[in-house]
């Protein structure tokens, strides 16, 4: 009989694209996967696998460029986000069709925060896109789904690895998929002519703010520098906050809740939005895999 696992797939941006990989090899190696809980990106890869249609997705995301994810982002200037999110989703609805959560043949949870309640919000039954718009709306870049008294953001507001919510069996193992490891030196340099796609929503950004808004910088002659000055725009402060937060619950989940195994994907792979970059970050996610899962299978065989 092959090995049963409960699978939880963590919130990271682009680098969920690692969650695809992981899968795949998950199953390459006979495990079955009995359930699926995942966050933000964790919930979008892994509502669409337990849906049946991961195949056509990664063949979505390994077509993508710079362009076609910008094209994705329909930018407005609402109070709440400058990311509306519906052309995005409606995107992934034409790759996979419209789903059922509760017709999934694997149980499915994704995970939201209601801001106005000031909980976790755990889909388990309804249209799969809703709660995955619900779950990927990373606060202050998506505006927030409004839906039965409810302000729904990015579920790692408050649970990025939500180990906690696996309904365990005892013949399963649990297997949790980190997207906020610990950086890897080697992921720190990039050619300086490469700019990412958030590097490029920073530019749309600033271009929409009204001149008393941006930031004055004073120019100092070179010699009077620090050697190492870093100045922070308000999207770049927004992106790092809420990583740093996620950072520290999910090891604060991974404490209190150890799952059998735990596949790191190092937090500086890529940028939140660079989903042009998703074979590089695919291949990423089986080094991770084979680095916690291949000593356990070759011990088996």
């Amino acid at each position: 009989m092959s090995q049963k696992v409960h699978l939880v797939l963590g919130s990271g941006g682009a680098r969920g694209i690692a969650h695809i990989a992981v899968i795949e090899e998950l199953e390459k190696a006979g495990y079955e996967i009995i359930e699926v809980i995942g966050c933000s990106m964790g919930a979008v890869v892994g509502g669409i696998y337990a849906a049946g249609h991961l195949k056509e997705y990664k063949e979505w995301m390994f077509s993508l460029n710079k362009k076609g994810v910008f094209d994705l982002l329909d930018f407005t200037f609402a109070k709440q986000g400058f990311v509306k999110g519906e052309k995005l989703f409606a995107k992934h609805v034409e790759v996979t069709g419209h789903e059922q959560i509760e017709d999934f043949p694997i149980p499915f949870t994704a995970v939201a925060t209601d801001m106005r309640h000031h909980k976790e919000v755990h889909f388990t039954k309804g249209d799969l896109y809703k709660a995955l718009r619900a779950s990927v709306s990373i606060p202050g870049f998506f505006v927030p789904v409004v839906e039965d008294g409810m302000v729904l953001v990015d579920g790692g507001v408050l649970n990025p690895l939500p180990v906690n919510l696996v309904n365990k069996q005892d013949d399963a193992i649990i297997v949790a998929v980190n997207l906020n490891g610990k950086p890897d030196p080697k992921f720190d340099k990039k050619p300086k002519e490469e700019t990412d796609t958030f590097d490029e929503v920073q530019k749309w950004f600033d271009k929409m703010l009204p001149d008393s808004f941006k930031t004055k910088r004073k120019t100092k002659p070179k010699a009077e520098l620090p050697a190492k000055e870093e100045s922070f725009s308000l999207i770049e402060l927004m992106d790092s906050t809420f990583s740093f937060t996620q950072d520290r619950l999910t090891e604060l989940m991974i404490e209190m809740y150890q799952p059998d195994h735990l596949i790191d994907i190092p937090r500086n792979i890529c940028g939140v939005f660079d989903f042009d970059q998703g074979k590089r970050i695919y291949e990423i996610g089986k080094r991770s895999y084979e680095k916690e899962m291949g000593r356990t299978e070759r011990s088996e065989d």
